[in-house]
């Protein structure tokens, strides 16, 4: 689960060519994750050898996912200049661009951490107190997976082109899918595990549910290509734009001035004071010269 490129064009970071090749890299990442992913749930299927090896492609995965999720962390942080200011014009930057990959990175780290704890296992024999640690952590990982998914839908589109948001659900959705799949089946590996008192590390049941979520990842990464090609393909004013001022504020930084309401305002000072002084000299000179003429008048008249 991570989540990828956004449809909204902030994330703007860095020239053209490097963005998009590290946006195909980063879609790249996340589809051979996913493989890696069902690859090593398929092997828990297999003998003890094979399933002992199949953990350790599924840390290798949850590593990658974790690499792509700190990508798209770093893209968004970089598409508004690293300026936290900016999370209080634009609610959906903190809660949505930044709050998900945070979620999903949470949930790779405890997922790992379960799987480390499975292979210490393999490696040490079985032991009571590693095995509820974690099968623990294989239900609190997908939890934050499954968190980020439904923050991830959450997010509300106002500018951005139809075509983009159906390709935006295409991936959210199977996202939200397969976190589902991957929370239902650590709790009936609770309950498999721990309910018969079983001395197996795994529950076949955990096994099918994760193998079908990360199916359902794989279908999701495939989307997220299609729309990154997409997005790529048209200008940005076809996509999301930052709201309650944030964008204005984020151009005035780049800029090196102030934004533009402020600068407005700005303007408009110096330009009362520039336009007062020579209206009040143009009077002065205006007053000073009929006072002359009264004056020579009236020498003039009493002469």
């Amino acid at each position: 689960m991570a989540k990828l490129a956004s449809a909204r064009d902030f994330r703007a970071y860095g020239p053209p060519r490097v963005r998009n090749r590290w946006e195909y890299i980063n879609a790249a990442v996340y589809i051979f994750a996913a493989v890696l992913l069902a690859g090593g749930f398929a092997a828990q299927h297999s003998s003890a050898g094979d399933a002992k090896s199949g953990i350790v492609v599924l840390l290798i995965a949850i590593f990658l996912l974790a690499a792509v999720n700190i990508h798209d962390l770093v893209a968004h942080l970089a598409g508004i200049d690293f300026s936290l200011l900016l999370l209080e014009f634009d609610a959906q930057i903190a809660f949505v661009e930044i709050a998900v990959p945070l979620f999903v990175l949470v949930g790779d780290v405890l997922s790992a951490v379960g799987f480390v704890f499975l292979l210490i296992q393999k490696e040490r024999g079985y032991n009571w107190r590693l095995e509820k640690h974690a099968t623990n952590l294989l239900i609190a990982g997908p939890v934050f997976w499954l968190l980020g998914s439904i923050q991830n839908l959450c997010q509300v589109y106002e500018r951005s082109n139809g075509h983009i948001q159906i390709l935006q659900k295409s991936v959210q959705i199977p996202f939200l899918l397969g976190s589902l799949l991957f929370l239902v089946g650590g709790v009936f590996n609770m309950h498999e595990i721990f309910g018969h008192h079983s001395f197996r590390l795994v529950g076949k049941s955990w096994v099918w549910l994760s193998l079908f979520g990360s199916l359902f990842f794989l279908i999701g990464g495939l989307m997220n290509v299609v729309k990154v090609f997409k997005m790529q393909q048209m200008d940005g004013g076809r996509l999301e734009k930052l709201r309650g001022g944030a964008l204005e504020r984020l151009i005035g930084e780049r800029e090196g001035r102030v934004p533009l309401i402020l600068e407005g305002s700005g303007r408009h000072q110096p330009d009362k004071s520039s336009t007062h002084v020579p209206i009040s000299g143009r009077a002065g000179e205006g007053t000073a010269t009929p006072y002359k003429d009264v004056l020579v008048g009236g020498g003039g008249h009493e002469g």
